[in-house]
C-alpha cells in the first residue's frame, strides 16, 4: 500500500512543487522592481482569478473522484463519460467567463481593497490573464481525469512543463521586454496553452482506446447527471468558500496597509509551498479512495486512510523545523527590501504552525474527494469559514490587528482537519459497506 501510495504521490509532490516555484518567482521579480505595490499587484490580480476559478475548480476533483471510482468498479463506458461531462461544462465555463470579463473586472474593484496604483495593476493584469481561461478549464478536465485513471506521471509532465515555460516567458517579459505585471500575466496565458496541448497529446495518444463515441443517450443519462451535478455542486461551494477566506484574509490584508499585504502575501507563499507537497498525498488519497469505494474494497480503504495521515504527520515535522530555523533567509528569496524584512519577523511564529496545524485538512480533502462525499466536505467548509473563521476575525482583528487575522486563519483550517476527522466515521470508514 506505500509502494502505491508513493508511486501515485510523488509525481504530484514534483509537479506541484513546480507552482508555488512558479509563485515565488513571480514574487521575485515583482519584489526586486522599485516598489512594493507590484506585489501587491499580482496578489490582487492572483486573488480575482483564485476566486473565479474555485467556481469550476470541481471539474478537476469531481472528474478524479467519478473517474477513479469506475476505474475500480472497471466500468470503461463510464470512464470515458466522466470525462465527456466534465468537458461539455468546461465549454461552457469558459465561454461564460470570456464574454462578462468586463463585469467581472468591475466588481473585483469594488469588492478588493487597495491603494489605487495596486488595483490598476491588478486590472491590467486581469484583462491579459483572463485569456488563458480556455486552457486552464479544459485542463482542469483532464489532469482530474488522468489521476482518476491512477496516473499522476502525465499531470506531473504537464505541469513541469507549464511551470517551466511560464517562468522562463515570465522572465523574459519582466526581464528583457520591461513589462512588470503584464509580462506575468502573459506568461501565464503563452504557457497555459503550451500546456493544454501537451495535455491532449497525451491523451489521444496513451488513451485512445478509451475515446469511445458519446452516445447522447447515455452523456445525458438523468440518473448520472443527477449525481454529476448534486456532487460537483457540493465541491463548487466547498472550493469557493475555501477560495473565498482566503480571497477575504487577502483583502483584509490590504485594509492593514500596502506593507502588510506584501508580508502576508509572502507568508502565504510559505503555505502554498507546504500545500502543493502535502497535496501531492492528497491526490494520491483521491485515486486510491474513489478506486477502492469503486472496488467495495473497505479493508485497503481504511488501510490507505491511515498510511495517508502517518506520511502527513512525517512530512509536517521537517517544514516546521525548517521554517522555525531559517525563516529570514527563506524570506529575503522573495524579497530584500528592508522595511519589509524588518516588519516580517514578529509573524514568523505562523511559518512554523502552518505545516502542524493544516496537513489534516489538506489530506482529508483528498480522501472524501475520491470518496465522492461532496455533501460531509461541503459542511465542513460551512462550518470552518462560516462559523470559525468570520469570528475570530471578527473578535481578534480589532484587538490584534494582523496577529488576529492570522490566528483566525488558521483557526480556519485547525476547524476543518478536526470537523472532516468527526465526520469521517460515517461518510468514509463506513462507505463501502454501504455500497
Amino acid at each position: 500500500m506505500n509502494r502505491s501510495i508513493l508511486k501515485l504521490a510523488i509525481p504530484n509532490i514534483i509537479s506541484n512543487i513546480t507552482i508555488p516555484l512558479l509563485g515565488l518567482v513571480d514574487m521575485i521579480l515583482m519584489g526586486h522592481l522599485s516598489s512594493p505595490i507590484y506585489i501587491g499587484a499580482i496578489a490582487l490580480g492572483g486573488t480575482i482569478f483564485s476566486v473565479l476559478y474555485s467556481f469550476f475548480s470541481f471539474l478537476r476533483a469531481g472528474t478524479t473522484g467519478f473517474t477513479a471510482q469506475s476505474f475500480g468498479a472497471n466500468n470503461h463506458i463510464e470512464i470515458s463519460y466522466s470525462l465527456y461531462r466534465s468537458i461539455i461544462i468546461a465549454v461552457f465555463a469558459f465561454l461564460l467567463i470570456l464574454c462578462i470579463q468586463k463585469p467581472i473586472a468591475r466588481l473585483s474593484l469594488a469588492l478588493l481593497d487597495g491603494s489605487d496604483e495596486v488595483k490598476d495593476l491588478a486590472i491590467s493584469y486581469f484583462f491579459i490573464r483572463i485569456w488563458a481561461a480556455p486552457a486552464n478549464m479544459l485542463l482542469y478536465c483532464l489532469n482530474g481525469w488522468f489521476i482518476g485513471m491512477q496516473n499522476t506521471k502525465i499531470p506531473m509532465s504537464i505541469a513541469i512543463i507549464i511551470n517551466v515555460l511560464n517562468i522562463a516567458f515570465s522572465i523574459f517579459f519582466v526581464v528583457v521586454m520591461k513589462q512588470d505585471v503584464v509580462g506575468v500575466a502573459l506568461g501565464t496565458v503563452l504557457a497555459q496553452y503550451c500546456g493544454l496541448a501537451t495535455a491532449l497529446l497525451f491523451l489521444f495518444t496513451k488513451y485512445n482506446n478509451y475515446l469511445i463515441k458519446p452516445n447522447i443517450s447515455i452523456l445525458l443519462n438523468i440518473n448520472k447527471l443527477k449525481r454529476f451535478f448534486k456532487v460537483n455542486t457540493d465541491l463548487m461551494i466547498r472550493s469557493i468558500l475555501l477560495v473565498l477566506t482566503i480571497a477575504f484574509f487577502t483583502n483584509q490584508s490590504a485594509k492593514l496597509g500596502d506593507n502588510i499585504l506584501s508580508i502576508n502575501m509572502i507568508l502565504l507563499q510559505f503555505f502554498y509551498i507546504f500545500s502543493y507537497f502535502t497535496d501531492g498525498f492528497a491526490y494520491a488519497g483521491e485515486a486510491l479512495v474513489g478506486k477502492y469505494v469503486g472496488a467495495n474494497d473497505s479493508k485497503n480503504l481504511k488501510s490507505v486512510v491511515i498510511l495517508l495521515f502517518k506520511w502527513g504527520f512525517y512530512i509536517s515535522l521537517p517544514f516546521a523545523i525548517l521554517y522555525a530555523l531559517f525563516p529570514t533567509p527563506f524570506v529575503k528569496i522573495i524579497s530584500d527590501h528592508p522595511l519589509i524584512i524588518d516588519q516580517i519577523q514578529p509573524y514568523y511564529i505562523y511559518m512554523v504552525l502552518i505545516p502542524i496545524i493544516t496537513f489534516a485538512a489538506f489530506l482529508w480533502d483528498g480522501i472524501y474527494i475520491g470518496a465522492t462525499a461532496s455533501k460531509a466536505i461541503r459542511n465542513t467548509m460551512i462550518i470552518s469559514s462560516i462559523l470559525v473563521f468570520l469570528p475570530l476575525w471578527y473578535i481578534l482583528v480589532p484587538m490584534y490587528s494582523n496577529h488576529g487575522l492570522w490566528i483566525a486563519f488558521l483557526g480556519f483550517m485547525l476547524a476543518r482537519g478536526i470537523s472532516m476527522t468527526i465526520f469521517a466515521k460515517k461518510n468514509i470508514l463506513q462507505l463501502t459497506n454501504n455500497q
